[in-house]
């Protein structure tokens, strides 16, 4: 019942039941298995991504770097994968990769205390072009056969593609509620100053959660890679916005604190779905971004009237 317990998440489950109930009676082709199927494998990776990204929004940052660690682990993986390395090593190698550029933007953020937006911004750039500058935009060919789809046939891999994201998802929800290490990063993301003064070394926090961030970017770009035949070396490009604006959605506040990785789930879902289906009701597809928009903005909006409203409740009982 713990899990039912929406929250702040309600508007993204409304919004999402009305779209669903639409799309039944206009569209109801876009409930066929085949497309739900792609539906979830497009949106895994923003999945991942955006459990990372909500943690870190709990600690008041941002990283706006993920597509480009993203684009990194993948072409790791395969590069690795195409010299003969075993693909359980190479993913494990994608993953650590991420972990390192996640510490990266850590150490820059807790230790030397520079502001997220500048740090992620940074890193952003130069590890997109680093990764340019050394395959020279060429793709990672000629992958062995184990590598798409983890060696399985296409069903096994998709399977096991939804069902690693769909534990990790339950594993890091199941961690937020009962692990001391987790009520750390909330508590810091509340208060800073008490957090400290409880003996919570809230830098190492925020380091550990920026490293928590790469390694689920590193292993969304793993399960992503493996859906195809050669790995792109611009994979990623909005990647990040995505993950951010699921996030939002789902109710998690941007000024941090609180979170709801339920409503994350739900956001991701329901921002995955506008796309196709526009294109199942016969619609311009680019109306996409301008929905993804007015969806967010409303967001935003409802939270800054409820942080009003709340405040002007404080002050009236004072």
């Amino acid at each position: 019942m713990r899990f039912l317990r929406l929250g702040r998440a309600w508007p993204a489950f409304i919004t999402l039941l009305l779209v669903l109930a639409g799309l039944a009676v206009a569209a109801p082709e876009f409930f066929a298995l085949q497309n739900l199927r792609d539906l979830a494998l497009t949106n895994v990776p923003v999945l991942l991504v955006a459990l990372g990204m909500t943690l870190v929004i709990v600690l008041g940052q941002i990283d706006i770097s993920a597509g480009s660690i993203f684009a990194i682990c993948a072409v790791a993986a395969g590069a690795a994968a195409q010299s003969g390395l075993p693909i359980t090593l190479a993913a494990l190698l994608g993953i650590f990769v991420g972990l390192l550029l996640g510490a990266v933007n850590g150490v820059l953020i807790s230790y030397v205390r520079a502001p997220s937006i500048v740090v992620t911004l940074a890193t952003m750039t130069a590890w997109r072009e680093a990764l340019r500058w050394i395959t020279g935009g060429a793709w990672i060919e000629n992958l062995p056969p184990g590598f798409q789809w983890f060696g399985l046939s296409q069903t096994g891999g998709q399977a096991v593609i939804v069902l690693l994201s769909l534990a990790v998802f339950a594993a890091i929800w199941w961690a937020s509620r009962n692990l001391a290490g987790f009520r750390m990063i909330f508590a810091a993301g509340s208060d800073a100053a008490a957090a400290n003064l409880a003996g919570i070394d809230t830098r190492l926090v925020l380091l550990s959660v920026f490293c928590l961030m790469g390694a689920l970017t590193g292993f969304a770009s793993i399960l992503n890679a493996v859906r195809f035949s050669d790995v792109p070396a611009n994979a990623g490009v909005g990647l990040e916005l995505k993950a951010i604006a699921a996030v939002v959605v789902g109710g998690t506040p941007i000024t941090g604190g609180r979170a709801t990785l339920l409503g994350t789930l739900l956001g991701v879902c329901l921002l995955g779905a506008l796309g196709p289906a526009l294109t199942y009701l016969g619609l311009s597809a680019y109306w996409e971004k301008a929905i993804q928009g007015v969806i967010i903005l409303a967001t935003v909006l409802f939270e800054a009237l409820r942080q009003s409203r709340r405040s002007t409740a404080t002050q009236a009982a004072v």
